[in-house]
């Protein structure tokens, strides 16, 4: 059974290498999240480690009984919540590289979807080098979700880059985006409202996107400031500079209505689009 309106909540924190504290730190705020009334608790990119290649092996686990994954089932179950588990690396039987991993929990703690981070971050910026394929493969599918009676569209981070996908999404019927993020505050200063905010407009849906904030990785700052776009792309909640959980209601109604007011997704035509140059 499914409701026009949907309490969101995104988790914003730090992080680090050690998987039994990062476990401890999101269990509180997903508790903090639901004493807020949160329908959907979304938490950020890699929430259970990050670093560098050795520590995302070390801290890999197999969706089948991954302590993370164990934890991330009894908060949904625990607190009646959906979960959509941020990301985590996976490790798959078979493959020498490691997955970006986002799952989603229902209430009753069962896994009803999994999306492997499409696109890495293989980028020189800030006067870093970033090199996520070091660890990762890129997953293959694009994943819609049931929430709640809502559809739901599963992205990890730099996927906000290609607008693509997240056509897709709408096309596939999404009408909440998730975004969990470990977004650089070179970039993110920049960059992270503008992508966000032109996502939610171009394809008339809400964004939940759940950040990183500090320093997980020493000297490779995070920006944080989670946020909650509208279909509008008006910003309904925004996290300051901290360890916190932000919540919103997001109504279908307000869905409806922009969409009633600028069809641009009714207004598509799909026979005049073509690819110019290959993939």
């Amino acid at each position: 059974m499914g409701t026009d309106i949907l309490r969101v909540a995104c988790v914003q924190m730090t992080s680090g290498p050690d998987k039994g504290a990062n476990i401890e730190l999101a269990e509180r705020l997903v508790t903090d999240a639901a004493a807020a009334g949160a329908d959907l608790v979304l938490l950020p990119e890699k929430w259970n480690a990050i670093g560098p290649p050795e520590v995302l092996h070390a801290a890999g686990e197999p969706l089948d009984g991954g302590e993370s994954v164990e934890a991330m089932s009894g908060w949904a179950a625990r607190h009646g919540v959906t979960l959509v588990g941020g990301s985590i690396t996976e490790r798959r039987e078979g493959r020498e590289k490691l997955s970006n991993t986002s799952l989603v929990f229902d209430r009753d703690g069962e896994v009803t979807a999994v999306y492997r981070k499409i696109h890495l971050f293989d980028v020189d910026v800030g006067g870093r080098s970033y090199r996520e394929s070091d660890a990762e493969e890129p997953g293959d599918e694009v994943v819609v979700a049931e929430a709640d009676g809502w559809r739901l569209g599963l992205s990890v981070c730099y996927d906000i880059r290609f607008p693509e996908l997240y056509r897709i999404l709408a096309l596939e019927g999404a009408e909440l985006v998730t975004v969990p993020a470990n977004f650089t505050l070179y970039t993110g200063k920049d960059h992270w409202h503008l992508l966000l905010r032109a996502r939610a407009v171009e394809n008339t849906y809400f964004v939940a996107a759940a950040a990183q904030i500090g320093e997980p990785w020493p000297g490779r700052p995070s920006y944080g400031r989670s946020l909650i776009a509208d279909p509008w792309g008006i910003v309904v909640a925004e996290a300051p500079d901290e360890q916190t959980v932000i919540v919103a209601d997001v109504d279908r109604a307000r869905l409806r209505a922009v969409r009633e007011q600028l069809p641009s997704l009714a207004n598509r035509q799909a026979g005049a689009y073509r690819w110019s140059i290959p993939a």
